[in-house]
Order: C-alpha cells, then sequence, then structure tokens
C-alpha cells in the first residue's frame, strides 16, 4: 500500500476536547496539517488551539443543532480556505436493555450519532463536490458490525452509520469524494466514563443479562487494551493511502469481531440457502 505524498491538509473534526477527536487532532497538527475542531463549551477552546497556533482552530458547536452546523462550516472555510477532510467523531454511548430506554434517550441518541453526522455532511458536501475530492471519516464502532446486549439503540445508531457511509461512498464516488467508517474496538478513551450514558430506567427483569453490562462497565473504563494515539496514526494512514478503505476496524478485538460476524453470516446464509432462494414465482 502506498500512501499519497500532499501538501498540509486541512482536517475538520468535530468534538476534539477529548477521546479519539483529540488524539487525532493532535495527530493531525503534529504531520504540519491544519485542524478546525469543535467543541461544545466556551472553556475548552483556548486549551485547543494553544496546541497548534495558527493551525489549531476551535468553533462552539451542538451537533444536535441542526440549524447551527452551516454556520460552523462557513466559518471553518472562512478560517481555513478549504476543508479536505471532515471527521465526524462526535457522538457518545446509550446503554440499557430496549425496554429500559426511553424514547427521549433514544431520539437524543440518534440526534448526536446518526443526524449530526448526516447534517455535518450535508453542510460540507457543496464544498466537497466542487473541489472533486476530499475525504470523509465517520466514526462507527464494532457496535456497528454486531448487536450487543445491553446497548441496543447504540448499535443501532453504529448500524445506521455503517449503512450510511456504505451508501454515501456510492453517491460521492463520482465527484472524488472517499468515505471511510471507522470501526473501533476497546480503546482508553472516556466512551466508557464521561461519555458513556445508561438509561435512567433499570428494569430488575434484566438484572442477569442487562445487569451484567451494567456491572461489566463499571470496571472497564480505563483498562482498556487499545491506545487512541495509535488508532489515530491509523487513520491518517488510512486517509493518505492512494486506495483508502471503506471499512477501517481498529484493535484486535475489532478484527476479531468483524471475522465472527463474517462466518455468523456465511453459516446462517448457508443453513437457510434452500428456503431464502426459494420465493420466486414458479415458472
Amino acid at each position: 500500500m502506498t500512501e499519497q505524498t500532499t501538501t498540509p491538509a486541512v482536517w475538520f473534526i468535530t468534538g476534539v476536547s477529548s477521546g479519539f477527536g483529540r488524539s487525532l487532532a493532535e495527530a493531525v497538527l503534529a504531520r504540519g496539517d491544519k485542524v478546525i475542531g469543535t467543541v461544545r463549551n466556551d472553556a475548552q477552546i483556548a486549551p485547543f488551539e494553544n496546541l497548534a497556533p495558527g493551525r489549531a482552530h476551535c468553533l462552539l458547536l451542538d451537533v444536535t443543532d441542526a440549524a447551527a452546523i452551516p454556520h460552523a462550516v462557513e466559518q471553518a472555510l472562512q478560517r481555513a480556505g478549504a476543508i479536505d477532510v471532515l471527521v465526524n467523531n462526535a457522538g457518545y454511548g446509550l446503554f440499557g436493555a430496549l425496554e429500559e430506554v426511553a424514547d427521549a434517550e433514544a431520539r437524543q441518541l440518534f440526534d448526536t450519532n446518526v443526524f449530526g453526522t448526516a447534517n455535518v455532511i450535508r453542510a460540507v458536501l457543496p464544498h466537497f463536490r466542487e473541489r472533486k475530492r476530499s475525504h470523509i471519516v465517520n466514526f462507527s464502532s464494532v457496535a456497528g458490525v454486531i448487536g450487543i446486549a445491553g446497548c441496543s439503540f447504540y448499535c443501532a445508531s453504529k448500524h445506521a452509520i455503517e449503512g450510511l457511509s456504505e451508501s454515501l461512498a456510492q453517491e460521492l464516488a463520482p465527484f472524488g469524494i472517499r468515505v471511510t467508517v471507522v470501526e473501533p474496538g476497546g480503546f482508553r478513551t472516556n466512551f466508557a466514563g464521561v461519555s458513556l450514558k445508561w438509561s435512567e430506567n433499570e428494569q430488575p427483569v434484566y438484572a442477569d443479562t442487562v445487569g451484567k453490562m451494567r456491572r461489566y462497565m463499571s470496571s472497564y473504563h480505563g483498562t482498556q487494551t487499545g491506545d487512541p494515539a495509535k488508532a489515530a496514526a491509523a487513520i491518517v494512514r488510512a486517509v493518505s493511502a492512494d486506495t483508502p478503505p471503506l471499512r477501517l476496524p481498529l484493535g484486535p478485538d475489532a478484527v476479531d469481531v468483524v471475522r465472527k460476524k463474517l462466518a455468523s453470516v456465511q453459516h446462517n446464509l448457508e443453513t437457510w440457502l434452500e428456503v431464502s432462494s426459494s420465493t420466486n414465482f414458479d415458472q
């Protein structure tokens, strides 16, 4: 695999206050590129811009505020002149059995993880299409590859990102726009800490299933084997490649999940092949 040699690029990254967004921004700045990052708190602006004065720019943006997104993109273009790479990183985890999660909790999750991503892409696409080159990186998860008991709505939001990204890649290929969906396994970010929300409702009937997930996640934070800095380096490598991947699993655990999912789908297909293939009109 060869990598492109390019002039310094401009990256627009949502959610750079911590986690993958911050690690990726630091990696991009270290290689001499520019970053327009978004945060949700005024106090987070100066620390980010001090990472690389003149090349690190920060904007206030809540991606659930659809009306504010076009203005933020316009601000980014005014500051940097162009955007080469869009990274949709802003998002969070919501755990709880489907029966425990309230509609308001689920809708807020989708407004952030799915519609926030879609609306940022919509705002940037006219610029990307005009330039006829660029790259969109959408953060999914291993939860976008498999279903996991105890986080059905979170899995659904990340499965939505998978389908959106795959379709988007086909829609945008004629314009020279590439799409990569990132599927991390367990990394030592704030995902299992302050970024993780649990349903307010907890039902005793799920104590032996989802309850196990609650107990597990309470001790999981800070023990993940994945290094966010290495994940950031892998993403930069993928974006810089002549032929970037549509999907980029990150971490040996993510690779294992994908392999098991492929084997499971293949087994299910072959087991039910006769039934699945029997639905045409008789000739």
